[in-house]
């Protein structure tokens, strides 16, 4: 019979097992990267045969899929109470920096170069798209009162033309060309500076990232005239 607290008690064992696995692969994935990672390696060190450890994952692809739902709810999660209470669009790359920070091979797991032979579910996607739609949301928000009008007669910019013919990525938001222009512009530059200060890249350049960051939030996210 099903506990009120969880399940049965082989459900609870089973989870419990789930996130220790987890936690294990983690460790590893911080230690050698996403693609060194090994069942075989987390069951030597939970003291388990590797056939008892695909009872509980079938595979590496299903702990990499884990792994990758975990690491973009968690930013989703961060950035909707951010928008729930009101953080505008520079608070919101704030805390997209903080939670990078926190934990750099989470971020990498999701923004860093792909593991190879890994293809990650529809429903990952999913999740990602909460996390792009809260910041292009903000983008637009950003924008409404700084576009002007377009002069009656003026040709758009080959972008803004472009991006109002393709934009499947934005999982039918309806924000404008310019807000899409913002979001892709404000995307690629912060991860960027991310990708590159988490990697190590400005070790020893004698700066501060962070002010970067700033600067680079700033240029993004001021009201241009």
């Amino acid at each position: 019979m099903a506990q009120a607290d969880g399940g049965t008690p082989r459900e609870r064992y089973r989870a419990q097992v789930r996130e220790e696995v987890k936690r294990h692969a983690r460790e590893q994935i911080a230690t050698a990267g996403a693609s060194a990672l090994s069942l075989n390696a987390i069951a030597k060190q939970m003291g388990l045969s590797g056939p008892a450890l695909y009872r509980y994952y079938a595979g590496r692809d299903e702990l990499i899929t884990e792994l990758v739902r975990d690491a973009y709810r968690s930013l989703a999660d961060v950035l909707a109470v951010g928008a729930e209470g009101g953080a505008d669009l520079p608070a919101l790359a704030h805390a997209l920096r903080r939670w990078a920070l926190a934990d750099p091979q989470r971020y990498f797991l999701i923004y860093g170069t792909p593991v190879p032979g890994y293809h990650a579910p529809p429903d990952t996607t999913a999740i990602s798209a909460e996390i792009m739609t809260i910041l292009l949301d903000a983008c637009a928000a950003a924008l409404a009162d700084q576009v002007p009008d377009q002069v009656p007669g003026q040709e758009p910019t080959a972008l803004a033309a472009h991006l109002a013919d393709h934009r499947d990525w934005a999982f039918g938001n309806p924000a404008p060309p310019e807000a899409l222009h913002r979001f892709l512009t404000l995307w690629t530059r912060l991860h960027g500076v991310l990708s590159l200060e988490l990697a190590g890249h400005f070790t020893g350049m004698g700066f501060d990232p962070a002010l970067l960051y700033e600067a680079e939030v700033a240029d993004l996210t001021t009201p241009r005239g």
